[in-house]
């Protein structure tokens, strides 16, 4: 855990999991899917150990960050703070301590996921010194469970 300004940084771990969701549906920008549920953060949590960050007030949840890799990449998700506590450097911390996890898991190169109409979520990655990537496209498919 890491402390600043009263406000502690920790692990994310299930227990953060309804006080993180109820941040990112209150966030602007925060797109939320299926793969959000209790039971796809688990997943990702237990394939990615110790790479996702919350910040925490006073025990009340003020921030995340969902970091993840494949092996070759590592993947940022729903780097959130909540607006009382933004503009405070608190982002660029969670983003600082994710990046640190990748980092330890060797990973060189990392990606981050900005709807491109969430303009103040572009602005603070810019002021991270990540870039707007424009020379790739995003691709999705949406996979149907397997019929039983």
């Amino acid at each position: 855990m890491q402390q600043e300004q009263g406000v502690v940084t920790a692990v994310f771990t299930m227990e953060h999991y309804d006080s993180a969701f109820a941040l990112w549906r209150g966030c602007d920008g925060i797109g939320l899917t299926d793969a959000d549920s209790r039971e796809g953060i688990e997943r990702f949590l237990r394939r990615n150990p110790g790479m996702s960050r919350v910040a925490l007030d006073n025990g009340r949840l003020v921030g995340t960050v969902l970091a993840g890799d494949d092996g070759r990449r590592g993947y940022l998700h729903h780097l959130a703070v909540h607006p009382d506590h933004r503009r405070r450097g608190l982002g660029q911390r969670l983003l600082a301590e994710a990046v640190v996890a990748l980092r330890a898991a060797t990973n060189k190169k990392c990606h981050g996921f900005v709807f491109r109409k969430n303009l103040e979520g572009l602005d603070f990655w810019r002021s991270a010194g990540w870039k707007v990537r424009e020379d790739i496209a995003l691709i999705s498919l949406d996979i149907p469970p397997k019929p039983e």
